[in-house]
């Protein structure tokens, strides 16, 4: 049939956070000012190299693509 969306695949759900779970809870809340909110990786909560568009960082971007859970994500060669 069709592919699994990435976020729902069970290999992303088993997937242990590299960020500790107090800073997730913590950037999850809601900021007093707008400029201290920040992004974090939905997959495993890291928040450095962060892609907006894919909403995850480096690492997990990587990884769903190489498995082919992001569609239009194609690995390049030159």
């Amino acid at each position: 049939m069709g592919q699994e969306h990435w976020l729902t695949s069970p290999a992303h759900l088993g997937r242990k956070p590299l960020a500790k779970t107090s800073w997730m809870v913590k950037a999850s809340r809601p900021q007093k000012y707008k400029v201290r909110e920040y992004n974090r990786c939905k997959t495993c909560g890291r928040s450095r190299a962060y892609m907006r568009k894919f909403g995850m960082c480096r690492i997990c971007f990587r990884e769903n693509a190489l498995k082919g859970m992001i569609p239009g994500v194609v690995k390049s060669s030159w």
